[in-house]
Order: C-alpha cells, then sequence, then structure tokens
C-alpha cells in the first residue's frame, strides 16, 4: 500500500518517468504550490518538471482518475476547485466507513499491530514536518482501518482519506489542531484496545466531523487567497438552478 510516507525516495532517477510525473504533480497539487482552479498545460508541465509529454500526459490522466485534476474541453487541464458539496459528502462517507472498519477493529486488533499503530500516531506528533504530520495522519486512519481484518475497508479508507489530503494543507500550519488530532487518535487507540466499540466508533464520528468542520472553516477563511475559481459549491449553484426553472 503506497502513502505519502512511501513515496519519499532518495534516487527519483530510479522510478519510470510516469511514476515520478505523477508522484511530483501530485505532491505539488497537494502542497498548494498548484492553486485550486489553476489553468495547466502539457507544455508548461513538461517544462516544469524537466520530463516529455508521454509521462506528463500519462500522470495528467491519473490525477484525473484521483480527483486532483479536471479536463474541460475548451480551456484543457485545471487543477481541481475545492467543492463544499464534495466535503459534506467525503466526511459523511467517511463517517459510516470508518466506524465500521474500527468497531471490527475492536474485536480483531492484535497487542503487537496496536503497538505499531501507537508509534505512528506519534510520529505525526515528534517530527514534525507539514508533509510528515500529514502522512502520519493518513497512515493513522489507513492502519486503524487495516486492524479491521478487512482489505476492502482499508483500502476505500486510503482513497477517502487520501482525497482529502489537499485540504489538511490549509490545517497544517495549527498546532492547536494539530495536538487535538493526536489527543483523539490517542483516544480512539485507547477504545480498540480495550474492546469498546459502541465508545470507539463514536469517537471516530466525532472526530470525523471535527475535521470536516476545521477543514469548512479553513476554506471559508482562505477564500480570497483561493479566488473565485478555487472554490465551488455545487449546491448552491443548484439550488440557484432550481429556482431559475
Amino acid at each position: 500500500m503506497r502513502t505519502m510516507t512511501s513515496d519519499k525516495v532518495t534516487g527519483k532517477e530510479e522510478l519510470p518517468r510516469t511514476e515520478r510525473a505523477l508522484q511530483e504533480i501530485r505532491r505539488d497539487i497537494l502542497s498548494m504550490a498548484f492553486a485550486p482552479g489553476e489553468p495547466v498545460s502539457e507544455r508548461a508541465l513538461e517544462e516544469r518538471y524537466g520530463m516529455s509529454r508521454t509521462p506528463i500526459r500519462a500522470a495528467l490522466a491519473a490525477l484525473i482518475g484521483e480527483g486532483l485534476i479536471v479536463r474541460d474541453p475548451r480551456r484543457g487541464y485545471m487543477i481541481a476547485p475545492i467543492d463544499l458539496q464534495e466535503i459534506h459528502d467525503l466526511f459523511e462517507f467517511r463517517e459510516e466507513l470508518e466506524d465500521t472498519a474500527v468497531r471490527l477493529a475492536c474485536r480483531r486488533a492484535r497487542p503487537e499491530d496496536l503497538d505499531a499503530l501507537r508509534r505512528t500516531v506519534e510520529r505525526g506528533r515528534t517530527d514534525f514536518e507539514v508533509e510528515d504530520w500529514m502522512a502520519s495522519g493518513l497512515d493513522v486512519h489507513v492502519e486503524l482501518a487495516a486492524l479491521s481484518g478487512n482489505p476492502f475497508l482499508r483500502d476505500a479508507v486510503h482513497a477517502a482519506v487520501g482525497r482529502a489530503l489537499r485540504l489538511r494543507w490549509l490545517l497544517a500550519s495549527d498546532k492547536t489542531q494539530r495536538d487535538a488530532a493526536f489527543k483523539e487518535h490517542s483516544e480512539i487507540l485507547d477504545l480498540v484496545a480495550a474492546g469498546d466499540e459502541d465508545e470507539a466508533a463514536r469517537k471516530i464520528r466525532l472526530h470525523t466531523q471535527a475535521v470536516r468542520d476545521q477543514i469548512l472553516a479553513a476554506v471559508e477563511g482562505a477564500r480570497r487567497f483561493l479566488g473565485t475559481r478555487g472554490v465551488v459549491d455545487q449546491t448552491s449553484a443548484q439550488a440557484r438552478n432550481d429556482t431559475d426553472a
């Protein structure tokens, strides 16, 4: 399973060019080096990363599948804007998904696996850099889902949490929120170790809701920086269309 942590390599040239292009463009999108809503072209990306069109085009196709790039037939490629309705839908899905995963983890987790997961939680607190903190946050949720013993749940959590990584950059500079995440992750692990699945499920729902609300508040606070193309609200757009109809 690939996480942000395992994507760190010392010899980039050892990677196939398509994989290297994908990693580097994805990293710059997640870190918001590319702004949401920003147009990009194959030629500009070729120059930026020093690669030919073939790996760049393949990477763009993969990023479209990940929801990080969108294609407009008239204007070419664009960094996917932040969609407020998608945030609500994504975290609603995560609540249900992680509730099931943590309940199974309460029944099936082995002590040695919980110890390993505690080290992952601690890593996000002690060796803080933005990328490391985000990677450990992803890993905590994925490893917790893996304790369910169900690989489909693990992979679904990986995809859902990974989809929100770009938004986590808006929170990464806030030490209060980093400390809160550490406390909440630790409490959930204690409940899993105790086999208290109802309380563990309640806690993970509260944690997911808190992250959602923090992200929505951060997006609202960053609207000026993100610009009119950087944030869209499909619900409001649909409501306007319904009114016009």
